[in-house]
C-alpha cells in the first residue's frame, strides 16, 4: 500500500476557519486535527464525522465532539477530492443556526467567484 495515500485534501479558505480555531482549547484543536486527518485518510467517512447539510447546495458539516462540547465545521468539495473548510462554531442547540449556514454559503460563493 502506498504510504500516506490520502483520499482527500483539506484546505482552508482565507482565515475564516482559523479565527474560530485559534480560540479553542488545545484538546478541542487536537480533536479537530484528528477529525481532519480521518476525513483525509478514509475512503468512506462515517456520517458521525462528515455529513451533507440537507437543503443546501453541497455544504457539508464536519462534526467534532470533545467531551460534552459539540463543534461544527462547514466545508464543501472542490473537484471531489479537495475539501474546502469555510467556518466553524460551537453547537449549543439541537438545530444548526441558520446564520451559521448562511455565512458558510457566502464563503463558498466567494471562493468560487475568486476561482473564475
Amino acid at each position: 500500500m502506498p504510504e500516506n495515500h490520502k483520499h482527500r485534501t483539506i484546505i482552508f479558505y482565507k482565515n475564516y476557519f482559523e479565527e474560530f480555531f485559534i480560540k479553542q482549547h488545545q484538546k478541542v484543536k487536537d480533536k479537530i486535527i484528528w477529525t481532519f486527518d480521518l476525513i483525509e485518510d478514509l475512503s468512506q467517512v462515517p456520517e458521525t464525522y462528515l455529513k451533507h447539510l440537507e437543503g443546501t447546495d453541497g455544504l457539508y458539516e464536519i462534526r467534532v465532539q470533545q467531551g460534552s462540547d459539540i463543534f461544527r465545521i462547514f466545508c464543501f468539495f472542490d473537484k471531489g477530492k479537495i475539501v474546502v473548510v469555510t467556518s466553524g462554531f460551537q453547537k449549543k442547540t439541537q438545530k444548526t443556526p441558520k446564520q451559521e449556514i448562511e455565512k458558510a454559503l457566502k464563503i463558498k460563493e466567494e471562493y468560487y467567484a475568486e476561482k473564475k
